[in-house]
């Protein structure tokens, strides 16, 4: 082979190489989903005003946030959630901060006649984040709050 075929074809190699390894370089950069600052807060209504269950975060991604889903339950019920059944439950209205980051809130108001039925002492709330790229985070422990008459 002549040196004019040969070096031209191990400079193209050596550069599909470089372009292929920066793809894969570039395509393992991407980060998953991050939940901080949560916080979950019970409020037991009056009779006047009605009581709430919030739980608010801070949810992060480099291809920012498309939603979190959140489901709050009493660890009395031995609930074990998964993110496939997470994926089917109320979604947090979620704010953007940034393009990355965004404040997520989830709100579930509660009657008097509903508190009077709830289960007294600890309730967990589940989160399921996702970002805009389809990476999700689960936390079937997100937080926890207690409840008492």
């Amino acid at each position: 082979m002549s040196k004019r075929v040969l070096v031209p074809s191990l400079i193209g190699a050596v550069t599909l190489a470089a372009v292929a390894a920066g793809g894969l370089a570039m395509a393992s950069t991407g980060s998953k989903p991050a939940l901080k600052d949560g916080s979950v807060r019970y409020t037991a209504p009056t009779d006047t005003v009605a009581g709430a269950f919030t739980f608010t975060a801070k949810v992060s991604d480099d291809s920012g946030i498309k939603g979190l889903k959140v489901l709050a339950w009493p660890t009395s019920s031995k609930l074990d959630p998964t993110e496939a059944e997470l994926r089917k439950v109320e979604d947090a209205t979620c704010r953007s901060l940034s393009d990355e980051t965004s404040r997520c809130t989830y709100r579930l108001t509660v009657t008097k006649k509903e508190a009077a039925g709830l289960d007294q002492g600890t309730w967990r709330i589940s989160a399921l984040a996702t970002a805009e790229d389809g990476d999700t985070l689960f936390l079937p422990h997100a937080a926890s709050v207690d409840i008492s008459r």
